[in-house]
């Protein structure tokens, strides 16, 4: 018996080693992996309908009738920043905006919504920096998971998902951009999932509004339609394999639920903001900031 104990133990033990990575962790089980790269294929090889708005902006969107077996219509805008495009980043320190009426005004091409606000009187309630000015500091007692990381503009205009310095170290006041918003959960890192938190704003399903970028410095904004039997919307895991699937190597969640708003020149509002109820164009809420892609 002790013999028969001492070969199931080694067999065990020579399972485990061979699905170690090359960094010391546990990979995934082979199906796991089946099943991931199963779900990938479903993303990249679905029938996009797509649209170029100008030189180096595409819009395209997809109505997925069992992505993660479920409804979900997801609206994607790829901007190349190489093409002439500049990201600017319009907000109301107290009060609310439109993010179509902000994209409008502006002249953008494309346009999200951006980051967490104060429901009741406006204004952001992350850190904001706009053009080198510190507009505002993350509120005290914010939950550290939703601004975690930052979307990040240099002064040259190139962009970049980083993640926010220790306090010790800073906080965001250290990062060396000239304009920076705040957000989270981290999504994609490094080319790699990150797993979050075990609570219910990440594991729900809700709209979701996030950005990544890829290797080649495109930059991935996508909304997912929620809160109806249309499309459910997607939990932070969902969202993150999501990013992963369409080539981000970084990517952050931003404002979702009732804020999740996606805007292109000419076509308006293309996915189906929920503050009305209904699955249609017509539910836009107001918010406080928004990403918006202009010509140069």
């Amino acid at each position: 018996m002790n013999k028969v104990k001492l070969i199931f133990t080694l067999f065990l033990f020579i399972a485990t080693s061979c699905l170690k990575a090359q960094d010391g962790t546990i990979a995934p089980p082979l199906e796991k992996q089946d099943s991931l790269a199963a779900l990938y294929d479903q993303i990249r090889n679905a029938e996009w309908k797509a649209t170029e708005a100008t030189e180096g902006v595409i819009w395209k969107y997809f109505h997925f009738n069992d992505l993660y077996s479920s409804k979900q219509f997801v609206s994607v805008i790829e901007v190349d920043l190489d093409k002439g495009i500049s990201v600017d980043l319009p907000y109301v320190t107290e009060g609310f905006m439109k993010t179509s009426e902000a994209s409008a005004e502006a002249g953008a091409v494309a346009a999200i919504n951006g980051s967490f606000f104060d429901t009741k009187i406006g204004g952001s309630t992350v850190f904001l920096k706009k053009d080198g000015k510190v507009i505002n500091e993350t509120r005290k007692g914010f939950t550290p998971y939703r601004e975690e990381v930052g979307f990040a503009v240099d002064n040259k205009g190139k962009v970049a998902i980083v993640k926010r310095p220790a306090e010790n170290m800073g906080g965001w006041n250290s990062v060396d951009a000239s304009t920076l918003l705040a957000s989270g959960p981290l999504l994609v890192y490094g080319g790699e999932l990150v797993e979050p938190l075990d609570n219910p704003f990440n594991t729900n399903r809700h709209p979701r509004t996030a950005i990544g970028v890829t290797a080649d410095k495109r930059v991935i904004c996508v909304v997912v339609d929620g809160r109806s039997s249309e499309s459910y919307g997607m939990s932070i895991s969902e969202l993150a394999k999501l990013m992963h699937a369409l080539g981000c190597k970084e990517a952050m969640n931003l404002d979702g639920g009732g804020s999740s708003t996606a805007w292109v020149q000419g076509e308006g509002i293309i996915n189906h903001p929920t503050d009305n109820k209904k699955f249609d164009h017509e539910g836009e809420r107001s918010v406080a900031n928004a990403i918006l892609f202009m010509l140069r």
